[in-house]
C-alpha cells in the first residue's frame, strides 16, 4: 500500500484521537441543547470555547460544522405561515420612522426604540397568540402576553408589561406593522398616555419590520419546539423561553452577548446620573423648606445642621435639642 508499519500506526492513533475529541465536543453540545434545542453552530462554537480550551482541544468553526454534520446535529430549517395581520381597516396608518432617508430614527441607546409584533401558536385544540414588544438596540424582549384572540386589549398587555418596567424617559418610538390591533383608538391611547411615538411599516414588505418577524422566529424555531395542550401551558412555556432568550442565548449581532446584559450596561450610563439628579434635588428643596421652618419659629437662633423639619412637626424647643 506504499504505508510503513509506523505510518500505519501513527494513522490509526490519529483517528482514534479525533474520534475521542469528537465524541466530548458532541456531548457538550448536547448537554446545551437540553434547554436550547436548536441552538445555531455559530453559538454553540462560541459557547463551548472555555471547555474546548480547558480540555487542550483547538476546533474552529468549520471543523465544529463538520463534527455536527457527521453525528447528524445540524438544525434544520423550518418554514411556517399563519396570517396574524389585518391591515384593511378605518383608523390612521402612521409613517414609518425608521425607514431609511431624511429624519430617519435608529436606536443608539435601549429604550430608544421598541419593535412589536403578533405571532401564532398552534396549541392542540386551536391557535393561540403571541404579542411581543423587543427593544430594537439590545434585542431584548421586554413585553410579551399570550392570548385566545386578535383583539386589541389582549394585544396591548405586551406594551403595557414593557412600560412597567421602562426605566428612562428618553424619547421612545414604537414600531410595528400596520395591523388594526396597532392603529386602534385603545392602543394609541396608550401611546399618548406614555408620551411613545408611532412608528409603521409603510406596505405589505416584512423586511420593514424584520426585528420583530426574526425574534419570532427565534422563539418559535429554537425555543417553542412541543405544541403546547393549552393556554395556560402556552404560557408557561413562552415565559421560560423569553427567560432563556433574554439571559442565556448569545447573539451575534450583540458579539454573543446576551440581549438583557446588554440592556442593563446602556441603561447603566443613562438612568444613574438622572436619579442621582433627582434625590439632590429633592433633598436640596427638603432640607430648604426645613430651614425656612424653623426660622420662621426661633428667628432669633440658628437652626442645627440636620435638625431640618417643619413647624407642625416640631414638637421640642431648641433648648431640649441633645
Amino acid at each position: 500500500m506504499g504505508l510503513s508499519r509506523q505510518a500505519h500506526y501513527q494513522g490509526q492513533r490519529r483517528h482514534a484521537q479525533r474520534t475521542q475529541k469528537a465524541q466530548a465536543v458532541v456531548q457538550w453540545v448536547r448537554d446545551w441543547r437540553l434547554r436550547q434545542p436548536r441552538l445555531g453552530t455559530r453559538k454553540l462554537h462560541h459557547l463551548l470555547q472555555e471547555p474546548l480550551a480547558q480540555a487542550g482541544i483547538k476546533l474552529g468553526r468549520d471543523a465544529l460544522f463538520d463534527v455536527l454534520r457527521n453525528a447528524g446535529l445540524l438544525v434544520p430549517a423550518r418554514r411556517a405561515y399563519h396570517k396574524t395581520t389585518d391591515s384593511h381597516h378605518r383608523f390612521r396608518r402612521h409613517p414609518n420612522l425608521l425607514k431609511a432617508g431624511e429624519g430617519r430614527v435608529s436606536a443608539t441607546a435601549s429604550e430608544q426604540v421598541w419593535v412589536a409584533d403578533i405571532t401564532y401558536l398552534p396549541t392542540a385544540d386551536q391557535f393561540v397568540y403571541l404579542s411581543l414588544v423587543t427593544d430594537a438596540y439590545s434585542r431584548k424582549i421586554v413585553g410579551w402576553h399570550v392570548h385566545d384572540s386578535l383583539r386589541t386589549e389582549p394585544a396591548a398587555q405586551a406594551l403595557k408589561m414593557a412600560l412597567r418596567t421602562r426605566q428612562s424617559d428618553q424619547r421612545l418610538v414604537h414600531h410595528s406593522d400596520r395591523g388594526i390591533q396597532y392603529c386602534s383608538s385603545y392602543y394609541q391611547a396608550i401611546h399618548r398616555r406614555h408620551g411613545l411615538q408611532c412608528s409603521m411599516t409603510d406596505g405589505y414588505d416584512c423586511y420593514q419590520n424584520a426585528l420583530a418577524e426574526r425574534v419570532n422566529g427565534i422563539l418559535k424555531s429554537e425555543l417553542l419546539l412541543q405544541r403546547p395542550a393549552d393556554l395556560e401551558q402556552a404560557r408557561r412555556m413562552v415565559r421560560e423561553s423569553v427567560q432563556i432568550y433574554n439571559h442565556e442565548r448569545p447573539h451575534c449581532s450583540l458579539k454573543m452577548q446576551t440581549p438583557d446584559a446588554v440592556h442593563r450596561a446602556s441603561l447603566a450610563g443613562i438612568c444613574r446620573p438622572k436619579s442621582s439628579s433627582k434625590v439632590s434635588t429633592y433633598l436640596g428643596r427638603v432640607n430648604a423648606a426645613g430651614l425656612r421652618a424653623c426660622e420662621r419659629r426661633w428667628p432669633s437662633r440658628p437652626c442645627p445642621p440636620g435638625r431640618h423639619r417643619s413647624a407642625s412637626s416640631t414638637s421640642r424647643t431648641p433648648d431640649e435639642w441633645p
